[in-house]
């Protein structure tokens, strides 16, 4: 009661003891974002390290200030165009038809035509792997 009585009275918010925020500047912000925008799978543990802040800061900056999630890639089963798509389909029918006229002279062509065996590796990423930093607001990123 005494401090509202006296002329002092001051709705301004005094200093406080302690260290000051000195990592969150727009300079600092402006950084994190050039990283993020050439690399967009970046983790905050490697930019954290190239500008010598503590992880949780870098996370607080890219969460609250450049308002960002990480999220990963969705699966899309074929992204084919409509030409694309019926060109499937007639080359589909195309062999289908060879198929119909004599199945067993199609079976022999098919299985004897190649001697050497081809076999295709296909390795994904794990979901963590293709996590991709984004605004809020824009769509998830599409693997096909």
């Amino acid at each position: 009661m005494a401090q509202f009585e006296s002329v002092d009275f001051s709705t301004c918010d005094v200093p406080r003891p302690g260290r000051p925020k000195t990592v969150t500047t727009p300079e600092i912000i402006h950084q994190i974002h050039e990283l993020i925008s050439e690399h967009r799978r970046i983790s905050a543990k490697s930019i954290a390290e190239q500008l010598g802040i503590s992880r949780e800061r870098i996370g607080s900056i890219i969460h609250e200030d450049l308002d960002m999630r990480k999220l990963s890639t969705q699966w899309v089963r074929k992204c084919l165009k409509a030409d694309k798509k019926l060109q499937r389909c007639q080359s589909s029918e195309q062999v289908l038809e060879f198929f119909r006229r004599d199945p067993n002279y199609f079976l022999l062509r098919l299985v004897t035509m190649e001697e050497t065996t081809f076999l295709y590796h296909y390795d994904p990423e794990t979901k963590q792997q293709s996590m991709e930093w984004r605004h809020s607001g824009s769509p998830r990123p599409k693997k096909l």
